[in-house]
Parts: C-alpha cells; structure tokens; sequence
C-alpha cells in the first residue's frame, strides 16, 4: 500500500501524479492540499489569510469561520474534485473525501496557540486542531472495493464542527492506522534541500536519528513537516521519501529513488 501526500503548490503536476496512479498495481491513498488555491481565491474574494508562528517556530492560518469558508471551497471543493476528475480521466476509481465525511478523520480543538506579538506572549484561539483518530474501517472498505480515496481538509472535531488542521498530521495519522509501505511526499522541490534557496543541495538519505537535528535547523512548514515525519518513522512504521511533484512522472521518479529517503 502506498501514501501520497500531494502539496498545494501551484505548480505540482496533477495529470502527471494521475497517470502514474493508474499505472501502478497497489492500493493506494491520497491526501492533498490547496494553498495555492486558497490564496488566489482569497485575493480575488478579498479574504485575507494570516499566518500565526508559535513559540516553537511552528506555522499555522488563523482559522476563523470565513477562512474556513473558503478553505472549503478551494480544498473540499476546487483541487479535490479535480484531481478525482484527473484519476477518473485516467482510469482510477477515485472517491473525493474530506475528514468529515462519514466522520473519516477526527480531530481535537486546540486549547490555543501560544504566540508572541512584540513582547508579549498570547493565546490564540480559533477552528483548528490535531487530528487523532481515523475511520480505519471505512478507509479499508473503500480500499476493499476498488476506490482510490482522495482525502483533504477539513476534519470534524469533538464537537462536529468543522475545523482547520494539518495535512502532514493526517498523513501521520493515516500511516499510523493503515501501515503502508511507502509514505510519498511530493512537493514543490527535488527533495529535502539542505540549503533551501540551492535546488542541487538535495540530501539523498536522512537515516531517522537525524531527523530531530534536521527539525531544529529548519523553518517554517518545513519544521511542521520534519516533526510530523518523524512520527512515521518509528520501528516497525512506514518509510518516507519526499520528492518532486513538478516532474512529468512524480511518483514514477519517487519510487526510482530521485529525492530523499528516509527511513
């Protein structure tokens, strides 16, 4: 079984991904995002999107009740059902999910974001939270009877409301439940780059003792990333390679070895 996490970058090659969905011989699901997406609808709708840092450098959009809104229409609505238009056109009995249907990712309300504005610390509180249970039996039915499910935000929380929360951590949370071979990362980069501004500085393997080196040294969604993948590769979990998704055959060229191995 494979897990793809296909990024919401712009530029991400979505036919590309499709194609070599159909041509693989393995069950398969994928979770994806829609920041690019996001954005652009939220300049034309005049929305504006604000980014919170906590006091541990990680990153994460104020979720409140408009921005949720749009996330909806632009990863529940937009890339989801499009990138399923895509599977279809290629042969791949895709079923667009997002972590409310049929409860199929649940989650926790944060408590609140612990910031710092000036020089001060402060609670951020908004519809966002962790996810912390999958709906393991409905995933393997769909898996069972021939669909590929295409899965996105947003998940239901204690409360059945939706809410805002991390793709890298439902990927987690996934790999965690279904125990898949490979977790496949494609993004919007040759790999994990030791340098982020150099595209050749990729670094080829990143054996799972590094990886809490590597969390500290890195910035911004890549820190959320490196946290959540080092969850995934405990003993006995799965594998992770985080490659191109820009290629003409992203997960074809993940699987060949071009990008970063971890695990």
């Amino acid at each position: 079984m494979l897990l793809i996490k296909v990024g919401g970058g712009a530029n991400i090659n979505l036919d590309g991904i499709a194609r070599d969905v159909a041509e693989l011989d393995d069950r398969i699901i994928l979770v994806h995002g829609a920041n690019a997406a996001r954005n652009e609808l939220a300049e034309r709708l005049g929305v504006e999107i604000r980014v919170l840092t906590s006091v541990s450098g990680h990153t994460s959009v104020y979720s409140d009740q408009e921005l949720i809104d749009l996330m909806l229409m632009a990863y529940s609505g937009l890339r989801n059902k499009r990138l399923v238009e895509l599977l279809h056109q290629h042969g791949v009995n895709a079923i667009g999910l997002t972590g409310l249907d049929g409860a199929l990712v649940r989650g926790m309300r944060n408590k609140g974001i612990r910031v710092r504005e000036g020089d001060k610390t402060l609670i951020k509180r908004d519809l966002s939270g962790k996810p912390v249970a999958v709906n393991r039996k409905l995933v393997g039915w769909l898996l069972d009877n021939g669909y590929t499910p295409v899965i996105t935000f947003p998940v239901i929380d204690e409360r059945n409301v939706a809410i805002n929360s991390d793709n890298d951590d439902i990927v987690t949370l996934l790999a965690l439940a279904m125990q898949p071979d490979w977790v496949i990362q494609l993004i919007e980069a040759p790999g994990f780059l030791e340098d982020p501004d150099d595209p050749e500085s990729v670094v080829p393997v990143i054996p799972p003792q590094q990886l809490p080196r590597w969390e500290r040294r890195v910035t911004g969604r890549m820190k959320r990333k490196m946290h959540a993948i080092r969850q995934l590769v405990q003993p006995g979990c799965s594998k992770v390679l985080i490659a191109d998704g820009r290629t003409e055959s992203p997960i074809t060229d993940a699987m060949a070895g071009k990008g970063t191995v971890i695990g």
